[in-house]
């Protein structure tokens, strides 16, 4: 379980323990300088391991030999550059004065119209039934489509298929479609599973769209209205808006459980509970499926245990929490009565850390994506199920005798049966 972290005898406090599970970055992950070598040598241009001499499987939290519950998988940061762009030969070279005056230019220097698209300000994330990650970029006004298996990018936006303002938010449903918030239009846009866009709704209720979650179960839609307040409730079907959660109106004011000021983002877990971070009030707030406030946590601080700046949130298949905080530049996991059992990350620009962090998702696989908007980049972890910790915990219990054959009772037995050849 999470929790057994947070109260394991190796510390005597859960911010020890904790702090010493986010060191583990720059102490653990970097490797010698022959293993620094081989990895270059191996590497494949645009390969992340040119770029950095990480060993990335040794990137986990918390720090061994306690059992690991997150590990690193992968960064994405756009499409794939080829270096070849960037040799001493394409750069620019000095033009001759009558070069100048007729608009001419080398004709081997590098066009910036044709160089791959990169993540520049990445805010929504979401994943398909096939596992593609899908990531909102508001400076390139594009969706990136990665492909884990194959690497390979598509971009939905930018003149290829669909028009945005501003991108924030990114939900799919079961029939993956896709679900996009974009603030300047005030409305979410409806993309089919081909990523042809097939509908738009909500311009006359939205104010200030930000973070979109679906219900599949219960058929909802939730919108977080950031302008106004307050998450607005459609139909996932018809887009028929049915009710608001929170109380409008109030410029951002309220502090009363069930209100919000400057909420961002929600999820819903598997039993159609949804959870919103209220971002000015440093809190969490936990409703049931028909808008009934149940719950909340957090306050503002900038402990381990508390918010700064609540952003993006997730919850997992054994039902914790996940919640950005972009202030901190850390992800944190908590249970149902906001009881800290982990967090990672914090400011830097190297796998497992983050810049500007703002959404995060959790797919079936159990793979957790996060955005981060300075660099825009994503980057993707694996999060161990409590089953999966169980069984790990138990194979480390098991005496020796019974996990390995006794050698000398099977040199017994041998010597016997050659006696009786």
């Amino acid at each position: 379980m999470f929790a057994t972290l947070t109260h394991s005898p190796r510390g005597k406090h859960i911010s020890n323990l904790l702090l010493f599970a986010v060191l583990l970055l720059p102490v653990a992950a970097f490797a010698s300088p022959k293993k620094q070598a081989a990895a270059s040598d191996n590497a494949k241009p645009g390969d992340l391991r040119t770029r950095v001499f990480f060993d990335l499987s040794k990137i986990v939290w918390p720090n061994p030999p306690a059992i690991t519950r997150i590990r690193f998988l992968d960064l994405y940061t756009g499409e794939k550059i080829d270096p070849a762009l960037y040799d001493k030969k394409n750069e620019k070279k000095k033009q001759k004065w009558m070069d100048r005056l007729a608009g001419t230019q080398p004709t081997d220097q590098v066009d910036i119209k044709t160089l791959p698209f990169q993540l520049i300000r990445t805010y929504g994330v979401a994943v398909d039934s096939k596992g593609n990650i899908y990531a909102g970029d508001q400076g390139v006004a594009a969706i990136f489509v990665f492909n884990p298996e194959t690497k390979a990018v598509e971009l939905i936006g930018n003149g290829r298929g669909a028009h945005f303002g501003l991108i924030n938010g990114l939900a799919i449903d079961d029939n993956d479609r896709l679900f996009v918030t974009d603030i300047k239009l005030r409305e979410v846009l409806v993309f089919n599973a081909k990523h042809q866009e097939e509908a738009a709704f909500g311009a006359d209720v939205l104010s200030n769209p930000g973070g979109v979650a679906i219900d599949t179960e219960n058929r909802f839609l939730y919108v977080v209205d950031t302008g106004n307040d307050v998450v607005d409730v459609f139909d996932a079907d018809t887009f028929k808006f049915l009710r608001k959660i929170g109380v409008p109106g109030k410029k951002h004011t309220l502090t009363d459980p069930g209100t919000f000021s400057l909420p961002t983002n929600v999820a819903v877990d598997a039993d159609g509970n949804v959870y919103v971070t209220d971002t000015f009030n440093a809190r969490v707030e936990i409703f049931d499926a028909d808008g009934n406030f149940i719950s909340m946590f957090g306050k503002y601080d900038d402990a381990p245990g508390h918010f700064e700046r609540p952003k993006g949130i997730a919850v997992d298949c054994d039902g914790h929490i996940w919640v950005v905080d972009a202030a901190q530049d850390r992800v944190k996991v908590f249970d149902r009565d906001g009881q800290l059992l982990i967090y990672f990350g914090e400011h830097g620009e190297y796998p497992g850390r983050f810049m500007g962090i703002y959404g995060i998702a959790i797919d079936k696989n159990n793979r957790v994506i996060t955005s981060e908007t300075f660099p825009g980049r994503v980057q993707v972890f694996r999060y161990v199920t409590d089953a999966e910790a169980e069984q790990v915990r138990a194979e480390k219990a098991q005496p020796k005798s019974a996990a390995m054959p006794d050698r000398g009772a099977g040199a017994s037995a041998k010597a016997q049966s050659s006696a009786a050849r």
